[in-house]
């Protein structure tokens, strides 16, 4: 009987890292995810120890492998995917410099300073315009602040190159971080001085490592990595994915014309297709391989405000944290005059100073109400989002809804009947490793196409079907959300000033 084979993805999260086993029908075996501790050395700066990040990646490698029982030298390959933007730094010696991950808000002044100056030129160029998380704009506001930094620098990562890094020893970007950075002229996928220059980094090409597709061996785990980590040495490594690519992929998206919503960190809400949209108002346009394109509107409105709420307002942490926060919203019986939440702790991509807030309390809405605002409010994000990606001639007839938001028994429910479609959740509840797999047996020839590992590694496990009786529920509130959302802009510029 012929032996089993596996493939390991790895995901790299804002918050979180995962190690999940797979076996090469999507089946996961085992998973491991750390926490992993965020710094927050001034307002709006969001850092992370790139060393920490490691060690937390090793220790989780090592559990998956520990508690799988399986041979390390099964696993076919390893794909990482990684949250996209954001800066990691690596000077001149490779060592670790600085990581400052994508909920950071420092470069907002820069972001507005560029958009004002080239933004047209950018979005003309890469597809995109320049936003305060941004790579490039976070790189421009270290060369402008932090000059004897910048002189520093070797090599500039995203963070799942970090951890390719670590396992290889060899420097790469694969595009779809690139290209969802701002860093690709598209179609034809180059970066160039040319391109660098509209964000005053003509100086900086050097930076950027090798560019490698996402589903590409560039390297072998080393033999130091092996000792750290339990991996067999010599095991290939991919590319990579930015995760947003990656987590669709994994819930079983790939052919064009599918959309997919992601509520995690990031409200992620994409579109793929054989060709990039041309359009002012679309975020970002990523591509993963020939003639594969992503079409994403996205903004860091999404999940992590319910892990604000938990472990800022709760002081809580863990799955059962969580399950709390469901049950309680599983309490309320929904009315007109419940509260109102803006999901924008964060920031949002309308305005970097748009801050969150809870509107309309009365003496008798509790914790669940709360809640229920919420949900609701990130799901009224989402509709933002969606109408976007609509209204530049994309069709959303049906979607896949992935990330933490996907595990609540409430949450995909209210988000088919606020976007009035069909939602389905994938089995795998890790689709970005799952996607990053995926990448792993494409690139090693265990499956001659995305196409067909997707066929074969996913599977659906929840159909959601909108409720038409509560239509009119949420197309009221949305409409209020919205103008309370106008209203609102003076107070945050205010508050900014």
């Amino acid at each position: 009987m012929a032996e089993t084979n596996y493939v390991l993805g790895v995901d790299v999260g804002n918050t979180v890292i995962k190690a999940v086993l797979f076996d090469t029908k999507g089946h996961q075996v085992a998973q491991c995810a750390l926490d992993g501790k965020s710094s927050l050395p001034e307002p709006g700066h969001v850092e992370r120890d790139l060393s920490e990040l490691w060690e937390n990646g090793c220790r989780a490698i090592r559990e998956v492998i520990s508690s799988s029982g399986v041979d390390p030298s099964r696993i076919l390959g390893i794909g990482c995917a990684g949250h996209g933007n954001g800066l990691y730094l690596l000077d001149k010696e490779m060592r670790p410099l600085k990581g400052i991950q994508s909920l950071d808000s420092r470069a907002c002044d820069i972001a507005t300073e560029l958009d004002h100056e080239n933004g047209a030129a950018l979005q003309a160029r890469c597809l995109q315009r320049p936003w305060p998380s941004q790579t490039p704009t976070l790189l421009a506001w270290v060369k402008r602040h932090e000059a004897a930094l910048y002189a520093r620098i070797g090599a500039v990562l995203f963070c799942k190159d970090y951890i390719n890094f670590c396992l290889t020893d060899r420097l790469t970007n694969d595009i779809s971080d690139l290209s969802g950075a701002g860093l690709l002229a598209m179609p034809e996928s180059v970066l160039d001085e040319a391109l660098l220059s509209l964000y005053h980094l003509e100086d900086a090409l050097s930076f950027f490592p090798d560019r490698v597709e996402s589903a590409e061996i560039t390297g072998r785990v080393s033999a130091k990595a092996a000792q750290a980590t339990g991996l067999a040495e010599g095991t290939p490594v991919i590319g990579g994915f930015f995760d947003v690519v990656s987590s669709a992929l994994g819930s079983g998206i790939i052919h064009a014309g599918e959309a997919s919503v992601v509520a995690g960190t990031w409200s992620i809400n994409q579109v793929f297709a054989d060709k990039p949209v041309i359009s002012d108002d679309v975020f970002m346009v990523t591509v993963f391989g020939k003639d594969r394109y992503v079409n994403i509107e996205s903004s860091a409105t999404s999940a992590a405000n319910l892990e604000w709420y938990v472990h800022r307002m709760r002081g809580d942490h863990g799955n059962q944290a969580f399950e709390r926060c469901n049950q309680e919203v599983g309490k309320v019986v929904p009315r007109a005059d419940d509260p109102f939440f803006h999901p924008f702790i964060f920031g949002s991509r309308l305005g970097a100073e748009f801050r969150g807030g809870f509107y309309g309390l009365a003496g008798w809405h509790g914790e669940g109400h709360m809640l229920r605002a919420l949900f609701e409010g990130v799901c009224f994000e989402h509709r933002r989002h969606i109408e976007v990606l609509e209204n530049a001639g994309l069709s959303v007839s049906r979607a896949v809804m992935s990330g933490g938001g996907s595990r609540s028994p409430h949450w995909p429910q209210m988000m088919a009947d606020v976007l009035e479609i069909p939602l389905t959740v994938a089995e795998a509840r890790e689709t970005g490793a799952l996607g990053a797999a995926i990448g792993v047996t494409v690139a090693v020839g265990h499956y001659p196409s995305y196409e067909d590992a997707v066929q074969a590694m996913t599977r659906v496990a929840r159909d959601f079907r909108p409720e038409a009786k509560r239509f009119e529920h949420f197309r009221r509130r949305y409409a209020i959300y919205a103008a309370l959302t106008d209203q609102m802009r003076n107070f945050w510029n205010a508050l900014k000033n």
